[in-house]
């Protein structure tokens, strides 16, 4: 793994909400720090109810993750675009996050642990 890049198991239970919907709660999140930026929490896809997440067409490109694919998350009154990203293959050395999914930081979406 890369030297700046720190993924763990997060403690509690952990929760994601936007629109007044709970999109899903785990258990089994992982905490994933890089560098000296804020932690992000990956959702097991299971773990998420993905019938809110829409795949659109953008990928992005991390050296020390990989392709990542974003979602758009699908509320009562709007869709959030690419709010939440993938890494469906991620790198060996961050393997752990494959079939997890993230949500950026942003005032629809909340990620709290409970």
């Amino acid at each position: 793994m890369a030297s700046h890049i720190k993924i763990s198991k997060a403690t509690g239970t952990w929760t994601v909400r936007a629109g007044g919907a709970v999109l899903g709660e785990t258990g089994d999140a992982l905490e994933l720090v890089e560098g000296d930026n804020a932690p992000v929490i990956y959702f097991p896809r299971g773990d998420i109810a993905m019938a809110f997440l829409d795949h659109t067409d953008e990928v992005s490109h991390c050296p020390h993750k990989g392709d990542a694919t974003h979602f758009s998350v699908v509320t009562k009154s709007r869709t959030i675009t690419n709010a939440a990203w993938s890494y469906d293959a991620p790198k060996d050395a961050v393997a752990q996050i494959a079939g997890h999914v993230a949500f950026y930081p942003m005032p629809e979406i909340a990620v709290e642990q409970i």
